[in-house]
C-alpha cells in the first residue's frame, strides 16, 4: 500500500504571497474571512473518507478563527505553524523569524493544549542562505519543518534536496548539541536533530544530508 502525506495550508485567500503587491497586510481586515467555511467543507470529506491531515495554521488566521482550529485539532488532524503573518523568510531577520514561530506556537498549543511539532515556511521560503532557520526552528521547540521544496520552482525551492527513495526521518536531537542536521524525506518534509558531529555553520554537505530510516 502506498502512503500518502495529506497536509494544508490554512490561510485566507488574500494572504497568498503573490498578492503582496496589490494587497497590503494593513489591509486584511477589510476582506471577507471565508477560511472557516472552506475548510468544513474539506474536514467534512476528510471525515467520510477517515483521512487525517497535517494543517499548517497562520498565527493571523488562528487569533481570528480560535474555534476552526479547534475543531481541526478535535478531528483528530494534525495542527502545525505557518508563523504569524504570512511573511516569507527571505524578507526576515532572525530575530523576526524567532518571534513569528515563537508567537504562533504559542497561541496554537494554548487553542489546542496539543504540542506543535511541525512548521512549514509561507511559500517554502527557507531557500540556500536561510539555513539559520532550522537553526532557530530547533531552539524554538520545533521537531520538523516541511519548508524544502524538492524541484525547480522559482523562486523558492531546494533542488539539492530530494531524496532518495527509502528516505526516513530522524527521530528527534539532543537539548545539548552545538548543531542542527536536516533530513528531507519523500514527502518533504525535513527531520531536525541535533548533532555535535558538525559543529558551528551548516556546510554544502551538511545541506545534502540525508538520514535513512
Amino acid at each position: 500500500m502506498t502512503a500518502h502525506h495529506f497536509t494544508v495550508d490554512l490561510e485566507e485567500y488574500f494572504q497568498v504571497s503573490a498578492f503582496e503587491p496589490c494587497v497590503a497586510r494593513s489591509d486584511w481586515k477589510y476582506f471577507e474571512s471565508r477560511v472557516a467555511r472552506e475548510t468544513a467543507k474539506l474536514l467534512e470529506l476528510l471525515a467520510r473518507h477517515e483521512v487525517r491531515a497535517t494543517f499548517f495554521v497562520l498565527g493571523w488566521v488562528a487569533q481570528r478563527q480560535a474555534e476552526l482550529v479547534r475543531t481541526i485539532a478535535r478531528g483528530g488532524h494534525e495542527v502545525a505553524s505557518h508563523g504569524w503573518d504570512h511573511v516569507r523568510v527571505t524578507h526576515q531577520t532572525p530575530h523576526q523569524f524567532r518571534e513569528s514561530i515563537r508567537r504562533t506556537k504559542h497561541v496554537l498549543e494554548a487553542m489546542t493544549g496539543t504540542a506543535v511539532l511541525g512548521f512549514r515556511a509561507p511559500s517554502f521560503s527557507i531557500v540556500p542562505g536561510r539555513e539559520w532557520a532550522l537553526d532557530i526552528l530547533v531552539e524554538e521547540g520545533y521537531r520538523y519543518d516541511s519548508s524544502l521544496f524538492p524541484s525547480r520552482r522559482r523562486p523558492c525551492s531546494w533542488v539539492r534536496c530530494v531524496s532518495p527513495p527509502g528516505a526516513g526521518r530522524t527521530s528527534g536531537f539532543s537539548p545539548t548539541a552545538s548543531s542542527a542536521r536536516r533530513c528531507v524525506n519523500a514527502s518533504g518534509a525535513t527531520s531536525l536533530a541535533r548533532s555535535t558531529s558538525i559543529p558551528g555553520k551548516w556546510t554544502r554537505a551538511n545541506r545534502a544530508s540525508v538520514f535513512r530510516g
